[in-house]
């Protein structure tokens, strides 16, 4: 009987063990905001800074960063949007960062699906924008890419990484044509809750 009890034990704290994972060392993070009539979507891997010396040793100034870690940060415009001054067609992309002491260039490329940065090319870039660095007073361990609202019309893509901090400033790509179609939407609204209302 006793044997049967340590058996029975055993095999409960198996398959509970088997539910768990080990840390992992960039969990994966999924960050998404509504914004004008759709939504933006960012999934990026968050590597930790852990007492090193980040830009200009661990990611190196002037060349290609992945924006994250393990396989390359996707951003997902539901809508077309305006990055840098040039419009950019509803999809998936590649965000890629080109980091300086003093500035970034944010990239836009085609290719979302590659391992970091290893097979960047940059003949598949869609847009860029170059931006400052802001330096942070609050250090940030983990990388992270938050977004930001400003009004209807525009947002912030928000990078933040030890003490340094990124603004990557986007905007409908074509506001006159939301324009239209929020006030559309709000009067087939207003159709249906008279028309509820009537019943």
């Amino acid at each position: 009987m006793k044997k049967l009890i340590i058996s029975a034990f055993c095999v409960v704290s198996t398959l509970a063990y088997s539910q768990w994972n080990l840390p992992a060392a960039s969990p994966r993070q999924t960050v998404e905001q509504q914004f004008s009539m759709a939504k933006i979507t960012v999934d990026y891997g968050r590597p930790g800074v852990k007492g090193r010396k980040i830009f200009g040793e661990l990611v190196p100034f002037g060349k290609v960063w992945r924006a994250g870690a393990n396989s390359s940060t996707k951003i997902t415009f539901a809508q077309s949007i305006d990055f840098g001054g040039k419009v950019v067609s509803a999809g998936t992309y590649g965000l890629f960062i080109i980091p300086q002491e003093k500035e970034w260039k944010v990239i836009l490329n085609k290719d979302s699906q590659q391992w970091g940065a290893y097979e960047y090319d940059e003949k598949k870039n869609v847009a860029d924008v170059t931006v400052p660095v802001q330096k942070s007073s609050e250090k940030q361990e983990y990388f992270e890419i938050a977004l930001q609202p400003v009004d209807d019309n525009a947002i912030d893509l928000v990078l933040k990484w030890d003490f340094t901090k990124v603004v990557v400033p986007l905007k409908t790509g074509n506001p006159e044509t939301a324009a239209k179609i929020v006030d559309k939407l709000k009067e087939i609204k207003q159709i249906e809750k008279d028309a509820a209302a009537k019943k």
